[in-house]
C-alpha cells in the first residue's frame, strides 16, 4: 500500500491537471463544440468505468451488496444535495446555467457570441465585469464540489491496497478535470483577470480540494475497519451522479451527440482494458 504522502501527491497532481484546461485562454476563450463535447464524453466514460471496475466491484469483493448499494445511494444523494444547496454555475456555450441557492442577478446572454470582444473593452467598474467575476467564482465552486468526491475516490482506492486501482481512478479524474478547468477559465478571462492568474486560480481550484479529500478518504478506510465497501460505493455513486448530472447534459445539445456518445463508449472501454491488463 502506498504511503499517505504518496496518495496526497497523486491526488494533487490529478487535481492540478484542472489547470491544463485553462491553458487555451492564453490564446483564445473559444473551443470547438465537437472537441469539447468529445472530451466530456471521454471523461464521462472513463469515470463510469472507473466507478464500476475500480470501486463497485472491489467493494463487492470485500463487503456485502447491501453495503455497496447503501454507499452508492448515499454518494449520489450527497452530490445532488450539494448541487442544490451550494451556489454554483455551469458555463454553457449557449449561455450560463445558474444553480444552487445564491441570489444573483440574471446572467442570461453573457457569454454569447460577440461577448468576447466586448469584455475586453469594459472597465473594472462595469457591472458586466462584476457579473463575469461572479460567474468565474460560481463555476469555480462547481469544480470544487466535484473534486471532493473525486478526491475521496482516489484516497479510498489506494486504501484498498491495490496501487493500480488508485492510479486508474486518478487518471480517470485527471482527464475529467481538463474540461472543468476550461469552463472555469473562460469567464475569468472575460472578466479581465490576467491570463497567468486565470491559469493559477484554475489550477488551485483542483489542486487544493482534491488532495485534501483524498487524505480524508484514505485515512478513513485505513483506520476504520470494514469501511471500504461503503466508502467505495459512496465515491462511485457520487462520480456517477457527476457524470449524468453534469457531463452528459453538457456534452449534448450542440449537434455532436454522436461524437460524445462514441467517446463515452471509448472511455468506458479504456477502463475495461485497464481493469483487465492491470488486474485491479
Amino acid at each position: 500500500m502506498p504511503s499517505f504522502a504518496e496518495v496526497v501527491a497523486v491526488a494533487a497532481v490529478a487535481g492540478c491537471v484542472t489547470g491544463i484546461g485553462a491553458l487555451p485562454v492564453l490564446v483564445t476563450d473559444r473551443v470547438s463544440h465537437r472537441v469539447y463535447d468529445g472530451a466530456l464524453g471521454l471523461a464521462a466514460g472513463i469515470m463510469v468505468g472507473a466507478a464500476v471496475f475500480a470501486l463497485v466491484l472491489p467493494g463487492l469483493e470485500l463487503g456485502s451488496p447491501l453495503e455497496v448499494v447503501a454507499g452508492v445511494l448515499i454518494g449520489g444523494a450527497f452530490l445532488l444535495v450539494t448541487n442544490a444547496l451550494l451556489p454554483h454555475l455551469h458555463l454553457r456555450f449557449r449561455g450560463s446555467h445558474l444553480e444552487g441557492t445564491a441570489v444573483v442577478d440574471d446572467l442570461e446572454g453573457v457569454g454569447s457570441p460577440g461577448a468576447d470582444t466586448e469584455s475586453r473593452e469594459r472597465s473594472e467598474d462595469d457591472p458586466a465585469v462584476t457579473d463575469d467575476l461572479r460567474r468565474a467564482a460560481l463555476v469555480g465552486a462547481t469544480v470544487t464540489i466535484h473534486n471532493v468526491p473525486e478526491g475521496l475516490a482516489v484516497g479510498i482506492a489506494f486504501a484498498s491496497g491495490e496501487t493500480a486501482l488508485g492510479f486508474a481512478i486518478a487518471t480517470a479524474i485527471a482527464v475529467q478535470n481538463v474540461p472543468d478547468g476550461f469552463s472555469m477559465a473562460v469567464p475569468a478571462a472575460r472578466a479581465g483577470v490576467s491570463r497567468p492568474r486565470t491559469v493559477l486560480y484554475t489550477t488551485l481550484s483542483g489542486g487544493v480540494p482534491e488532495p485534501v479529500a483524498a487524505a480524508v478518504g484514505f485515512s478513513l478506510v485505513v483506520f476504520v475497519t470494514g469501511l471500504f465497501p461503503i466508502a467505495a460505493g459512496f465515491a462511485a455513486g457520487a462520480m456517477i451522479a457527476v457524470v449524468f448530472r453534469e457531463l452528459v447534459p453538457s456534452s449534448h445539445g450542440h449537434g455532436y451527440a454522436d461524437t460524445a456518445t462514441a467517446t463515452f463508449v471509448a472511455g468506458f472501454a479504456l477502463m475495461l482494458v485497464v481493469d483487465t491488463v492491470l488486474a485491479v
